[in-house]
Parts: structure tokens; sequence; C-alpha cells
């Protein structure tokens, strides 16, 4: 009696495919670190929603909606004024207190809400991290550049302001713009570093804010930098926010560009540089950890 060899078991694609039936497929995340600029110019149009969204939120149900962009730092430069200026008489480098320190904040409110909500964008959004497929450095990216809207409406404040004192601004204003990107590299490092630790230690959740209220007096807004002795004013430049702000002022007043400026500036490139390759490391276990 001869045998029959049973027929060979084809594997589930296969027979999948055998039958019609689309084949599944499976994503794996690649071990390799990519920086996906090129996807992310692919993604384009959702990193305008996203701001979109970022800004609808931060103003729905607001009783004075974007006035508060306005009313914020007027009330902060009055409050400083009096303290420091008026009060303390704390050195502004010939240019009015009001103008030289609104100058600074307008900056300074440009990182620290960039910061903030960049840190806390992977946590908030939980569920399109989960559910769907996206650049992740979408997240952090559409925070800061919403907060940008905010820093267009203060920055005509500030202009109007200078324009009351009598400030008019040297040729090097033009200049202006390479300051406000240095704001943004140091956001933008800071934030992918935050938003990523966050994920997996909630810790930093909470340490954003006391990080922020050291860089507020780390960094020369109340006070000039002539305040601080020579030997120790490099160290200033360590942190980005220090030279952004002395920059920022030198391109709209004139006042002297201290050396501490070029230290920020290649913080702020490292930092970016650093918290991008760690966010795109850690990127593939967002999902399953937060």
């Amino acid at each position: 009696m001869s045998s029959v060899a049973p027929p060979p078991v084809a594997a589930p694609q296969e027979s999948a495919v055998a039958y019609g039936e689309a084949a599944p497929l499976v994503i794996e995340a690649s071990r390799r670190v990519s920086l996906g600029l090129g996807e992310l110019w692919s993604y384009r149009e959702l990193l305008y929603f996203l701001v979109w969204r970022n800004l609808k939120i931060r103003y729905k149900q607001a009783a004075i909606g974007v006035a508060w962009v306005v009313l914020q730092p007027v009330l902060t430069a009055t409050l400083f004024t009096l303290i420091f200026g008026v009060l303390l008489d704390a050195p502004s480098g010939g240019v009015p207190y009001p103008v030289f320190f609104l100058a600074g904040l307008v900056l300074w409110q440009l990182f620290a809400a960039s910061l903030m909500e960049a840190g806390n964008s992977l946590v908030s959004n939980e569920q399109l991290v989960t559910k769907i497929y996206f650049p992740r450095l979408l997240l952090p990216m559409a925070a800061v550049f919403a907060s940008l809207v905010d820093f267009a409406i203060a920055l005509v404040l500030l202009a109007v302001l200078a324009v009351a004192y009598g400030v008019v601004p040297p040729i090097a204003v033009v200049t202006m713009p390479l300051f406000v990107t240095l704001t943004l590299a140091a956001a933008l490092g800071a934030g992918f570093w935050l938003s990523a630790l966050n994920v997996r230690y909630r810790d930093v959740q909470a340490a954003i804010p006391f990080l922020t209220q050291f860089l507020f007096f780390a960094t020369p807004l109340v006070y000039a930098t002539t305040l601080i002795p020579e030997p120790w004013r490099i160290f200033m430049g360590l942190n980005p926010m220090a030279g952004a702000v002395e920059g920022f002022r030198w391109a709209l007043f004139g006042v002297d560009l201290p050396l501490l400026t070029a230290v920020s500036a290649v913080v702020a490139v490292m930092l970016f540089a650093t918290g991008l390759v760690y966010f795109r490391r850690t990127e593939r276990t967002f999902a399953d950890v937060v």
C-alpha cells in the first residue's frame, strides 16, 4: 500500500496570497538613527494644522482671547520697571528701562512658552502618539512655532513703546532675525530633550516650571551684563538665552555686543543637535511608554 505524502502547509502570508487576500504589512522601527528631514518635509501640511490647532486650544473659551499676549508683557514690564528701574535704579545701558526690559522680555516669553508647550507635547497628545503614525518631531516643533504668533504680536507692542520713548534702532536691526533664530534653536533643542524624557520620566513635567524660573534669573532680563564682573560674564553664555537677549538688544539699541553671545550660539547649536539625535533615537519607544 503506497503512502501519500500530506500536502505542504503554506506560510500565513503565502496562504493569504493564494486565496487572493492581501498579505499583512509589518512595519518595524529601524535601529539606525536617521534625522528624517525628507519625511518632515512631506508632512509639512500636518505641521501647519498642528500649529493652528495649538493656537485654537490656547485661546479657546478665553474671555479676552489674544489680548493676553499684550496684557501679560505690559503688566510684567510695569511691575519690573517700578522695582528695578525706579526703586533699584538698575543700569540699562542708556536705554529707557521700560524699553530695555521689554526687549528682553518678548524674546524670553517666546523661549519660555515654547519650552513649556514643547516639553509636554508628547504626553498631552498621547492619543495621537499611540493611534497613528507621523513624525513625532512635529509635536514639539508645532508647540514652538505656535509661540511665534504670540511673539509677533508682542514685537508690535515693543515697537510702539520704542517709538513712544524716541528710541531709533541702528542699522544692525537687520540682524534681529538671527537672534530670534538662536532663541528658536535653543527652544527646539531643549524641547526635544524634555519632551522625550517626559515620556519616560514624569518628573520632567514638574521640573519644567522650575527650570524656566531658574533660567529667568540667569538671563540678563532685569539687569545689564555690566553688573556681572568681567571674568564671570563669559560663563553666562552657557545659558543660550543670555546671548540671545544681549544680541537682540544690540540689534535694537546698538549697545555693546558681549562675547558671551558667541558662546551662547555654540551652546544653542549643540543643544539643538544633541536634542534632535536623542529624540530620534528614543522615538521608537514613545507609543509603548507614553
